[in-house]
């Protein structure tokens, strides 16, 4: 028996475990061919599989966080778990996905605000922006007469 048979289905169980039908009918849509299409069943049944494929993959990459005396699964431990259970073929594209990941994280780093890009202070940027309310305020009270 394996460690997903025999559950009730009581809150908390892996029972409660899936992912977004509307998202994954549409990954299928966007794969199949057009003139084919896929039963709710087999919609269901890849949801299903999805969710056990990532159970597998997360369960191996704890077992190897846990011979690292880590206590956080890293993205290398997802990549060592890929490879443990023959999907090797699938690490060279994950490693890109976590490059580009670790690059979009960067980026978003040395942004600056535009605080930082005025190069005023927070209180000339409060009298500038005072003076733009009371002269659009002028300008409406004058509009009305």
């Amino acid at each position: 028996m394996s460690d997903r048979e025999g559950h009730s289905g009581a809150p908390g169980t892996d029972d409660d475990l899936s992912l977004p039908k509307a998202t994954v009918a549409k990954m299928i849509t966007e794969l199949l061919p057009a003139d084919v299409t896929c039963a709710k069943e087999t919609r269901d049944l890849v949801i299903e599989c999805c969710v056990e494929f990532i159970h597998l993959i997360s369960s191996e990459a704890n077992e190897i966080c846990e011979q690292d005396s880590k206590k956080t699964i890293a993205p290398e431990h997802i990549i060592g778990a890929l490879r443990r259970l023959g999907f090797e073929s699938f690490t060279e594209e994950v490693e890109e996905v976590l490059k580009d990941h670790k690059q979009q994280q960067k980026d978003r780093e040395k942004k600056t605000t535009k605080l930082e890009q005025s190069g005023l202070t927070e209180e000339e940027l409060f009298a500038k922006q005072q003076a733009l309310f009371a002269e659009s305020r002028a300008k409406y009270e004058s509009q009305q007469q």
